[in-house]
């Protein structure tokens, strides 16, 4: 059974990417947007993990968290707080993670199967055709047999799964993938995709988008 995760998140454009970012991990999903109404959820519904920002409307995520916290369900913060004084606290009132906005889809869902296999949690899994990715894992089956990648390889390729029907560029493959300090040359990007649609199959899946970059289609 996919595993049930409520996002508690304000703002509807960064719950609704969380949205479709777990969707296409196979997890179920409810979202509310202030804290009363995530307290009423939970009493109704059971969830396997909650994603709460602090700055919240009606009941701020710190008081929720105390509420919520004899429930035993695991917890991650995401808020744009820095200060270390914030996150100490949410970490003390019993919160498993805590994540910073403005933040990366590959890290979160790692940070997800981190805290669910803690709870004894099943893994997520990616798949599109006869592909299946297991990010916690970092493995790949293609037919049901494992697919030997290099690890940019794999992270590139969950980038254009999460990312799927959206054009990217190669400098936004490169912050995602290589990291904001990589200093290398973009046709590395193309060698990787260029690896990837041989070994994937995937040659009229990866489209070239001129002058842009790749995008990975239905």
């Amino acid at each position: 059974m996919d595993k049930k995760i409520l996002i508690v998140e304000d703002d509807p454009n960064i719950s609704n990417i969380i949205k479709m970012n777990l969707t296409l991990v196979h997890y179920q999903t409810e979202q509310v947007y202030d804290g009363m109404a995530a307290l009423e959820m939970l009493e109704r519904e059971r969830f396997d993990l909650i994603i709460l920002d602090v700055m919240i409307p009606k009941l701020d995520g710190f008081t929720l968290m105390e509420k919520i916290r004899p429930k035993n369900i695991p917890v991650i913060f995401l808020t744009a707080k820095t200060a270390v004084f914030e996150k100490v606290n949410g970490l003390k009132l019993g919160a498993d993670d805590y994540m910073v906005k403005p933040f990366d889809g590959i890290e979160l869902l790692a940070r997800i199967e981190t805290v669910l296999r803690r709870y004894g949690k099943e893994d997520a899994e990616i798949s599109i055709d006869d592909v299946r990715v297991f990010p916690d894992k970092r493995l790949i089956t293609l037919k049901g047999e494992p697919v030997e990648l290099t690890p940019k390889e794999f992270d590139l390729l969950v980038v254009l799964i999460i990312n799927k029907n959206i054009a990217l560029s190669r400098e936004q493959f490169l912050d995602k993938v290589w990291g904001i300090d990589y200093y290398g040359d973009t046709r590395t990007v193309d060698m990787h995709i260029k690896s990837l649609r041989k070994k994937l199959g995937f040659q009229d899946r990866i489209k070239t988008i001129f002058k842009i970059g790749y995008r990975l289609e239905d």
